[in-house]
This record gives structure tokens, C-alpha cells and sequence, in this order.
């Protein structure tokens, strides 16, 4: 989006006019799905799709907040002293678990704002608009009243709100890819210490495309949280013979020898996917840095089966997708990306192979399913951060 329709917007909805502009992006993950709450490795890029905002200051202690996306909504406001969730201010819960938190750790704001938010991330299509909204509302707040907020403290915001405001016990894969990614690179990051790699991401003759089954999905459920607590059962019954911290701990190998102990399969294929989809991670991410795309496809590839067969957080529209994509020439790799349970799947393939792929896949999609799909073509982008109004 323009600048200049952002700024429109604004006047046109609070009267006066926006006098600063912010971007923060969505994210794709190359591969690490479900690993990050695991103590594993994760492999995400930001997206030039992504959340804008417009914003100015008030005189009051209120927020009030525009969403160009929910606009039957209409401005929902909430006070700087009283920030409690609540169901009917929908969206805007990102926001407020946010600032409440800058301010519980940094001190009270001395006045509000006003804001004006545009998203052109897909609603619901696992690419993270949910993390790219919480780091927006940080760098916001940390920008607009000179707060000494270091990026990866916000990250950590952005998962408490996500956890603690709005219940859902999810990684920190998300915010973290929002909030420190790097154009031209995608981030190897290790959950259980936060430190980072920038990969360079150089595909002359290959584009990553993102592939959207329109199938809306909700993370804010049971499915997701049940996972998790699946993870943790298993990793305890394993503790009982190994030493370890986390799932992300463990080799093949050393599951495999001690994977008895579990004593019930479903737990037992959870367990499998986190470990083997952590070392998965690790080579997909030494295959890139040496140029070697087929094996990169070869891990995504396997990827989606495991998270279709051990970790089943697929669903008949992302599994056709990736099924479809596997058939197409030129095609490196696919799998689906996110949490699962709808949203999108991305393949890698080559460019010249693009517009027939395209079509091809959104044809017997739609010939299948009954309702189109969308395939885009992906960019990186930078992490969240202010635009020069210039």
C-alpha cells in the first residue's frame, strides 16, 4: 500500500492527519514446523506481505484503533489504564496485550494515539498476521514515545501477549521471524537459546511461491494447544530415562532407542516429527548455504509428510496443494507452512516453470475443492520497522 492512500485513510477516518508511518511483515517458514515450542530449530523468512500503519498522537490517555480490514468494526477504543482483554474488541486484543505489557516493564505512556491499520497478509492464512500486528504495536509504541526497547525484547512481548493475553500456547518462531529478519536472508534460529544465523536466500533461477487454500484456519484452539501438551507428555516419559531439556535435544538415534518408553503411539509420532523435523531443519538450512537446492526440496518435502502422517495438522486442502505441486515440472520442493489445520503450503520452483504452475495448480484445485485457491509469488523483507515519510 501507498503511502499516500495510508495517510488519506487516516484523515478520512480520524479527521486530522497521520504524521508517521510503520510496516511490519508476515513470515514464511522454509522448513521447522512445530519445532519451536519443542527446544528445536526453526527456518523462517519475512514477507513484503505484511501489516501498515498510520499513527498519531493524542492528548488523552486513549488508543483508538482503524482496521481498513474490519471496517464494520469502526474505531474501537480502549484507555491506557484499563487494558483488559475482552472477545468484542477482537483485533485490536493484539494491540492492547502489547502496549499493557511495554508499559507493566517500561513504565505508563504519558498520552494515546491514534492508528490506522491496513493488512494485506490473507486473513487466517498462517502467515503470521497475528505476529506481525503484536511487533507493528511494539515498534510503534517504542518509536512514538522514545522508549529504550531493545527488537528482541519486543519479540518476547509479542509472544507473552500471544500466550498470556490471548491463550494460545504457541513458539516464538513467529514473532521472532517478524520482528529480526533481514531481506534477502531467512534466519536458522534456535528456539531454546534464540541464537541466529542469517542465511542468505539466493535463488537467481527459482522463485518461492506461497500457495493459499482460502481454508481459514483458527490457532486459537484446542488442536494447536493439545500438540503441545502431547510434546510435553511424551518428553516427560522420555525424562524418565534421558537427561534432556527438550525434544530438540535429541538425535534420531536416541529417540529411536528410548521411544518404547513412551508406551503410546500417538505421543510416540508427535514426539517423532518434533525430532526428526528438528534435524531436518538443521541439514535444509547447510543445503542452502551450499547451493544445494535438491536436497533442500528433497527436507520440505518430507516435511509435509510428517506433519500429514505423525504431527496430522494437515487438512485435505493443504495436502491436495502439496500433492499438486509435487506433480508440476520444475518443482524443487513443497510442504505445508504454519501451524497447521488450513492456511497455505509453499513450494519452491523454477522460474521459467512459474506461470504454468500457476495455473495448473490453481485449475485442479479449484476443479477439486470447488472454491478457488490464490498463489503468490514471495519476496523477503526486512523486519518491523518505521518508513521514512521522505
Amino acid at each position: 500500500m501507498e503511502t499516500k492512500q495510508l495517510l488519506s485513510g487516516f484523515k478520512e477516518i480520524f479527521g486530522k492527519d497521520g504524521d508517521r508511518i510503520f510496516f511490519s511483515p508476515g513470515r514464511i517458514n522454509l522448513i521447522g514446523e512445530h519445532t519451536d515450542y519443542n527446544g528445536g530449530k526453526v527456518f523462517p523468512c519475512a514477507i513484503t506481505m505484511g501489516t501498515y500503519a498510520a499513527v498519531s498522537m493524542r492528548e488523552d490517555q486513549s488508543i483508538q484503533a482503524y482496521s481498513e480490514n474490519f471496517p464494520n468494526d469502526g474505531i474501537i477504543t480502549f484507555d491506557l489504564s484499563t487494558i483488559q482483554y475482552k472477545k468484542g474488541d477482537k483485533w485490536t486484543n493484539y494491540l492492547k496485550g502489547m502496549v499493557r505489557y511495554i508499559q507493566e516493564k517500561y513504565g505508563e505512556l504519558p498520552n494515546g494515539f491514534d492508528i490506522y491499520i491496513y493488512g494485506n497478509i490473507p486473513n487466517g492464512a498462517s502467515l503470521s498476521s497475528s505476529a506481525s500486528l503484536e511487533l507493528l504495536t511494539g515498534v510503534v509504541v517504542r518509536e512514538l514515545f522514545d522508549l529504550e526497547i531493545e527488537q528482541l525484547d519486543l519479540v518476547k512481548l509479542g509472544m507473552r501477549t500471544e500466550n498470556e493475553f490471548l491463550g494460545l500456547n504457541s513458539g516464538i518462531l513467529d514473532q521472532f521471524a517478524v520482528g529480526m529478519a533481514e531481506k534477502a536472508h531467512a534466519m536458522l534460529l534456535d528456539t531454546n537459546t534464540l541464537e541466529y544465523e542469517q542465511i542468505p536466500v539466493e535463488l537467481p533461477e527459482h522463485k518461492i511461491l506461497i500457495m493459499n487454500s482460502m481454508t481459514r484456519r483458527e490457532l486459537v484452539d484446542s488442536e494447536y494447544n493439545l500438540r503441545r501438551k502431547q510434546c510435553e507428555e511424551a518428553l516427560a516419559k522420555l525424562q524418565t530415562v534421558l537427561s534432556i531439556e527438550s525434544l530438540g535435544a535429541l538425535s534420531e538415534e536416541t529417540f529411536e532407542a528410548n521411544k518404547a518408553v513412551i508406551g503410546d503411539d500417538v505421543l510416540t509420532r508427535r514426539a517423532k516429527h518434533a525430532v526428526y523435523e528438528n534435524k531436518r531443519t538443521e541439514r535444509a538450512a547447510e543445503a542452502l548455504k551450499a547451493g544445494d537446492l535438491k536436497t533442500f526440496g528433497q527436507l520440505m518435502n518430507k516435511s509435509h509428510t510428517s506433519l500429514h502422517e505423525d504431527y496430522e495438522v494437515t487438512v485435505k486442502e493443504t495436502d491436495l496443494l502439496v500433492r499438486l505441486a509435487w506433480k508440476q515440472p520444475g518443482v524443487v520442493g513443497a510442504r505445508m507452512t504454519g501451524g497447521g489445520f488450513g492456511g497455505c503450503c509453499i513450494a519452491i520452483v523454477e522460474q521459467d516453470a512459474v506461470e504454468d504452475f500457476i495455473e495448473n495448480v490453481e485449475a485442479a484445485y479449484l476443479a477439486e475443492i470447488g472454491h478457488p485457491g490464490e498463489i503468490y509469488i514471495a519476496e523477503t523483507a526486512d523486519g518491523t520497522k518505521e518508513w521514512d515519510l521522505a
